[in-house]
This record gives C-alpha cells, structure tokens and sequence, in this order.
C-alpha cells in the first residue's frame, strides 16, 4: 500500500478519492440540514391545520361532552385539553400568531409558559448517513384557547416521536458509497496516469533501443503533442548518432589510408631499431584508430534486440577465446533469458576475457543467478589495480602504469566500452580487487520478463 500510494497513480488516486468523498460529505451534510429544515416547516404546516380541525371541531360537540371527545379526538404532537389557561408567554410564538390568523378574531390563541415536558428532551434527526445529528427544531410549545363561547381549554403542542426508521442499516450504505467512490476515483486515476506512465516505459526502452518503434499518436491533443514530441526527440537522436558514427567512420577510413601507406614507407628504413619502434607506435595508432571506433559504435544501438540464451552467449564467448589459446575457464550457470544485442554481448564479453588475459594471464569466469539477474565474475591472476585507480578505469584512454601500457597493446577503451554496451542492456560493471589476488570484474545484466 505504501509503494502504491507513492506512486503517480496512488497520489492521484488518494487526491481524488480524498476530494471527492469531502465534496460529497459536504453535499450530503448540507441536502441533510436543508432536507431537516423542510420537515419542520411541512410538520407545522401540519400540525396547524390539524390544530384548527381539532379546535373547531371541539366547539361543536357539547359542553358535557367534550372532555369524552378529547379524549378520543387527540392524535401524537397534538394534545387539546380542557382546563384553566396558563401563564402567558413573555412573547408570541410564529405557531401561535398563524393558528390565530387561520382561527379568526372570535377565537383567543396565545402562547403560554412552561413548555410541555417533551420539548426538553426533542428527538435527534440523523445527519450525513448517521454519522452526525441535529435537534428537531420544529414547533414544541404550549397555548390558550379559548372558545367562542368561552370555554378555556389548554393546547400541547409536542415534537414527533421518532424521526427515522430503527432498521435502517447506515453501514451498508456508507459501504456502498465508498466503495462506489473509490472504483471512480481509481479508475480517474489509472486513466490520467497511464500514458505518464507509456511515456516512462518509452522513454526507459528508448535507452535499451533507440530504433523502438515510435508511440502512436493516440488519446487526448496532449497526450498525442507529447507523443509526437517524443518521437520527434527519438528521431533526432538517432540521426545524431547515426551522423556520429558515420563521421568517426570515415575519420577511421581516411586514417587507414596514410597509415598504410606510413607502413609500406617504414619498411625501408635501414635502421633496424628505429623502424621497430616506428612501427610499434603506428600499429598503437592502428589500434587506437580501430578501438576508437569501437568505442563509438558501444554508444550506438543500431542493431535489434533479441532475445538470448545467455549460458549459450558465455560459453560461446569462452569457447572462442579459449580457441585462441587463451586461457578461460567457465563455470556456473543462469539459467537466464535476455534481451540483447548478440554482437555487442560478446563484444563486451570479449573484451573482459581479452583484459584478463592480457593483464592477469587468465579468466577464471563463473556466472550466477541473483535476484532475477544474472551476475558474471571474470577474474584474472595479475597484480590488481590500486583502489584509487577502480572507478577511473572507465574513463576512455586512460590506463594504470604500472599494469597497462602501450607495449602490452592496451589502449585504455576496453572497459569503457564494455561497460557503455552494459549500460545499454539495463546491467552494470563494477571492479574489485580479490582478496585471493588478482582483479574481479562484476557484470550484471536483468532478466527479461515477457509484457514488463
């Protein structure tokens, strides 16, 4: 619940849910007062009317019979008894100025004091499904009455027994309402928040592949101008990149040509030493040329995505390098399917072995299954790297002195461009020095999970 409520959706869904069960509360509670408020005003309206039936009627049974009649006549909220009049009321009440109205001159109303007893205690009227409740504040009060013939006779008038059915179960409809409310609200939610979150995945499969294909143009004008700017984005980094690579290829290309012809010239100097070292700086120049554009073509991801067999990949990749006399060992396996490119795997592949090899004079490699990634070790028997020097090992051309130099071939691009390649394929490459001897490079690289 926690991570759902961090999320976009979760957020949106809490404000909307939130939103909407203050407004409809709001709504209810102000329905409720009004709804209480016509109530009083139709049970008056009533009790008026019935208050005039009642009276007259009383007039024109006898005298001596009256009381009989009264005792059958009375009905809830009104009570007409005879019997001498009360004290007045300080003032006159609306109930009793509009009953004297409706009665007419010949008739005396007026309100009188105490109350009757009931009005201390008036019943509570439920409010927002139960939750609150209010007073009834319609009429409760007491009146003289006094004949056309003069009797005096006393009127009760009382609040109303009860106001709501004891059955009805608030419960179940507060249920109802709130799960009503919240099947909205996280329906809102879902449908604002899912192309945020195709945007996300685009721009997350953007980064693993940048030929994907575009979004569609599909949905509200705003979704449909992000989609297409997104496109348009992805459009011009692929040109770039391609524009890139084609430069450092013809640079590459025009290179190889003086090169060439540098070493056909070499061949005939007739100091032996000098053109050894004449040719070893132009093959480092070679190499770097060739690296370089290398390392270019890690940063481009021209070729498709497929999906790989990566104990296959490994031992594939150990399996050549031991053809050329390499010394690799390979143990443990994944189990693992992933999505990659297969040429640049094995390159990076290659070119952790090429560096242990070179630098340690073997690669011990073993490979795991951890936490839904597979962990690739590749471990030489060399000296190591001082501690200081693990992290800038990664950044192009440069090499530790005491370990990688010019006349063992390196040119300090290998690992950058291993891990550019698995970087790309959603992994990571870290460096250690083994606590037996020797450095041991971790590769990391996710499963793929069909529909993520």
């Amino acid at each position: 619940m926690k991570a759902f409520l961090g999320s976009m959706t979760g957020r949106v869904f809490a404000t909307l849910l939130l939103g909407i069960l203050i407004s409809a509360a709001l709504t209810q509670w102000l329905a409720d007062i009004e709804r209480k408020r016509v109530l009083e005003r139709q049970r008056d309206q009533t009790l008026i009317e019935r208050a005039e039936q009642l009276i007259m009627a009383t007039e024109i049974v006898p005298a001596s019979a009256r009381r009989a009649y009264l005792a059958v006549a009375n009905r809830p909220g009104l009570q007409l008894d005879a019997g001498p009049p009360r004290a007045p009321a300080p003032q006159p009440t609306p109930f009793a100025k509009t009953l004297s109205d409706r009665l007419g001159k010949d008739y005396r109303i007026s309100a009188a004091v105490p109350a009757p007893a009931a009005c201390a205690h008036p019943p509570r009227m439920p409010l927002l499904y139960g939750l609150l409740s209010a007073e009834w504040r319609g009429a409760c009060e007491s009146l003289n009455v006094r004949l056309r013939d003069g009797e005096a006779l006393h009127l009760s008038v009382l609040p109303p027994r009860t106001l709501v059915a004891a059955e009805t179960d608030y419960r179940a409809v507060l249920a109802l309402f709130f799960v009503s409310i919240a099947t909205l609200a996280y329906l809102v939610a879902r449908m604002t928040t899912r192309p945020l979150k195709q945007l996300a995945q685009a721009a997350q499969d953007l980064g693993n592949d940048i030929n994907r294909a575009p979004l569609d143009l599909a949905g509200a004008s705003e979704i449909r101008q992000a989609s297409a700017a997104f496109n348009a984005m992805q459009a011009r980094i692929r040109q770039y990149i391609f524009q890139r690579t084609q430069m450092l290829a013809a640079i590459t290309h025009d290179l190889q040509t003086p090169l060439t012809r540098m070493r056909l010239r070499l061949e005939k100097v007739s100091d032996h030493e000098l053109q050894e070292r004449l040719i070893g700086d132009l093959s480092a120049m070679q190499a770097m040329v060739r690296e370089g554009l290398e390392l270019a073509r890690s940063m481009d991801a021209t070729e498709s995505m497929q999906l790989l067999d990566l104990d296959s990949l490994l031992a594939s990749s150990c399996d050549d390098a031991a053809d050329a006399s390499q010394a690799v060992t390979l143990s443990g396996r994944s189990g693992l399917a992933l999505l990659g490119r297969p040429l640049d795997l094995r390159r990076c592949l290659g070119n952790l072995i090429d560096n242990a090899v070179k630098y340690g004079q073997q690669a011990q490699v073993t490979v795991e299954r951890v936490n839904g990634a597979a962990r690739i070790r590749v471990r030489d028997a060399g000296p190591g790297i001082p501690p200081s020097e693990l992290a800038r090992v990664f950044d192009p051309f440069y090499r530790v002195e005491t370990s990688r130099s010019r006349e063992s071939g390196g040119t300090g691009l290998g690992l950058t461009i291993a891990r550019n390649i698995a970087e790309q394929h959603g992994g990571s490459i870290a460096l250690a020095n083994h606590p037996e001897g020797g450095l041991e490079v971790t590769l990391m690289l996710p499963e793929y999970y069909p529909g993520k």
